[in-house]
């Protein structure tokens, strides 16, 4: 299959082949709505009115932004409490030449480093309609989402999307193209949503989804969507084929400090940026 290239330098921003746009943005809460009105094309999605439409053009090169104390956030280091090597328990300091508190075995001297998880899944366009799974598991259980999940040790993040849209849908699909890196950094994850097409007009609720169903743009269950990574993707979506064609997208969803993980509107996006 053939992905549309795109190359990205992190300090700088640079897209060797894509002209980008900066969105900048104030912080927005969503969780301050209480109620939002039904979604036609004559009443466009509320959900895209918090997603900034006004963009700066850059001819390459984008400001580097500082991350923020956020960014570290994943995570507990001090509930690491033996050494996954050798099982000898941990002290917990700043090792040289680093800036951050570490797990550390008192016997073999390993560090124990967090990194975070990579979700990859499949956002399918089939007969201007997007296909969603209701989900048959924890978190979020019979709730909707885009079919995705964990990305497995030896395959490519288009593999692993792929993967979990067969495990999730019973679907066979081709992947098109990138469309969305959103990074969660309160949870330690980072979502990697491709757009992708039916091989085949078939698909039915895999182990994990109890229904899987199409769904027009304008009939999206905004307010029974599993995550706010689906509530952003989803938006985005509707933004860009309203505006007549898809882009490539990164942000930062920044949950809102006291929130409830599953208050999916408490959030906000912040980096905005797309090709």
């Amino acid at each position: 299959m053939m992905l549309k290239g795109f190359q990205i330098q992190i300090c700088g921003l640079v897209s060797n082949t894509q002209r980008w746009s900066w969105k900048p943005r104030n912080s927005i809460s969503i969780s301050s709505l209480s109620s939002f009105p039904p979604i036609s094309y004559s009443n466009p999605n509320p959900y895209l009115k918090l997603l900034p439409t006004n963009t700066i053009a850059r001819r390459a090169r984008f400001t580097p932004f500082h991350a923020s104390t956020s960014l570290h956030s994943a995570g507990n280091v001090r509930n690491i409490k033996f050494c996954q090597w050798c099982g000898g328990s941990t002290k917990h300091d700043i090792p040289s030449g680093e800036e951050k508190l570490r797990a550390i075995c008192t016997i073999c001297g390993k560090i124990a480093y967090q990194n975070p998880k990579m979700v990859v899944g499949c956002l399918i366009e089939h007969e201007n309609k997007v296909l969603l799974c209701k989900r048959n598991i924890q978190p979020s259980h019979g709730l909707w989402t885009l079919p995705a999940g964990y990305l497995e040790i030896g395959e490519s993040a288009v593999e692993g999307a792929i993967r979990e849209t067969r495990e999730e849908a019973n679907a066979d699909v081709e992947v098109i193209s990138p469309f969305a890196q959103l990074d969660i950094p309160l949870i330690g994850q980072t979502y990697l949503i491709f757009l992708a097409k039916l091989k085949k007009p078939h698909f039915s609720p895999g182990p994990e989804s109890s229904e899987c169903q199409l769904f027009p743009l304008d009939d999206i269950p905004f307010n029974s969507l599993s995550f706010s990574s689906m509530v952003v993707t989803l938006s985005l979506f509707i933004e860009d084929i309203k505006a007549g064609k898809p882009k490539f997208h990164y942000g930062a969803i920044n949950k809102r400090p006291g929130s409830s993980p599953s208050d999916i509107h408490a959030y906000t996006l912040d980096h905005h940026m797309h090709s």
